[in-house]
């Protein structure tokens, strides 16, 4: 297991989460209701629902708006959402896979397509990059849970696979711990280290690539604005990619 990786930039840029709330809220909803159509509407005996409410938690989304979009799963009311993936290339080559929740194929698609012709980057057909991720488990905790160790140690004795830290420097970049498991060990590990650390800011399925791909700051501008536009759709719930920013061009773009 490695206790750090210098690929702490892999999945999302710093300054992801500050997405607008109520547009964070919609996605959040959208997850728990879809959740809880596919299994039982108890967290506890839902593991994706479980996970939906974490995230949302983590978030700070109101409780009142987390039992409603239970009900509107155990009701039958809301659209009929159904899960899509596109895959792509960004600026410089960089790997992307998209995850939506939408009742409209057709819109998504076309929304996707365009965010990636305008931004340097060309939607390809299903699997052109996910062969060069793994399909994982995530568990991601804050850095002030505890130290690099800390951590490490909590994991290995959980049974998760790999650990990856960023203590941060500062309020601005606290830091965060992401924590990688097999898919099927997902909700069994991540109920362990609530015993240790407290409960997670994530529990969630992810892809995490095999090689990454350090961009320079021109590059980097132009994928963040593309990263930007997809998360602004409502339909999208979690992009993935395997880029590395370095720290010097992440200071340069602000």
């Amino acid at each position: 297991m490695a206790g750090h990786s210098k690929f702490k930039n892999i999945m999302h840029r710093k300054g992801a989460q500050d997405k607008k709330r109520s547009a964070m809220f919609s996605k959040l909803s959208r997850e728990i209701t879809v959740a809880a159509k596919m299994g039982m509407p108890d967290p506890d005996m839902n593991p994706r629902l479980r996970a939906a409410v974490n995230a949302a938690k983590a978030q700070s989304m109101p409780k009142d708006n987390i039992a409603r979009a239970i009900d509107k799963a155990t009701k039958g009311e809301g659209d009929s959402y159904e899960e899509v993936r596109y895959e792509g290339y960004g600026p410089g080559g960089v790997a992307i896979i998209v995850e939506a929740l939408t009742d409209n194929r057709n819109r998504t698609a076309t929304n996707v397509r365009t965010a990636f012709a305008k931004n340097g980057g060309n939607l390809g057909a299903s699997g052109a990059v996910s062969h060069g991720f793994e399909r994982l488990g995530l568990i991601e905790y804050p850095g002030k849970v505890g130290d690099e160790d800390k951590v490490l140690e909590a994991a290995i004795e959980a049974g998760a696979e790999d650990v990856e830290s960023d203590m941060g420097d500062g309020d601005e970049n606290p830091g965060s711990h992401q924590i990688w498991v097999a898919i099927e060990q997902l909700h069994p590990v991540a109920r362990e280290l609530e015993k240790t650390l407290g409960e997670a800011e994530g529990v969630k399925l992810a892809w995490k690539p095999n090689m990454t791909t350090t961009v320079d700051a021109e590059t980097a501008a132009t994928l963040l604005k593309l990263i930007d536009v997809l998360e602004d759709d409502d339909d999208v719930q979690t992009v993935w990619g395997n880029y590395e920013i370095p720290d010097d061009v992440m200071e340069k773009l602000g």
